[in-house]
């Protein structure tokens, strides 16, 4: 399998062990346990499982700020499956510069069509390209003017 579809397998676990740890607040070590042992993560990356998993929830504040800016609500009042998303490819767009933002994007509407309502995606979608013309804004012009 390649890197990129085992990280793809990666996120989609992480956004539900994390809406497991937004729901039930029980410590990620035991999601964790739980996911690899009783659920086993199949064909995914589990190291960067574990990365989404404990990173997202120790850099919240910073992750939470850069959603909130975007948002039309305050982050509690996101739906939790569309916040695990949105924090996921928040995450990706500030601290993983080696995952390509459109990827982030990307990535970020194929698990809200997967996990969330009907149109979440739509919203996903919006929120995230905002972060990405802030937080990278060089790689979206490029992007656009067709250099990447």
């Amino acid at each position: 399998m390649s890197l990129s579809n085992a990280r793809t397998m990666a996120r989609r676990n992480a956004v539900q062990a994390l809406y497991q740890w937004q729901i039930t607040h029980v410590d990620l070590s035991e999601i964790e346990r739980q996911f690899v042992e009783e659920h086993g993560l199949g064909k995914a990356d589990p190291g960067y499982f574990s990365e989404l998993l404990h990173t997202i929830p120790a850099r919240l504040d910073e992750i939470d700020r850069a959603l909130v800016e975007f948002s039309d609500r305050g982050v509690e009042e996101i739906d939790p499956v569309e916040r695990a998303v949105l924090r996921i490819g928040c995450y990706e767009l500030m601290f993983r510069p080696d995952v390509p933002y459109r990827v982030a994007l990307n990535e970020g509407v194929n698990l809200a069509k997967a996990f969330g309502a009907a149109h979440s995606h739509k919203y996903i979608n919006g929120i995230l390209d905002k972060v990405a013309h802030k937080v990278r804004q060089a790689e979206v012009a490029a992007h656009q003017a067709g250099r990447l």
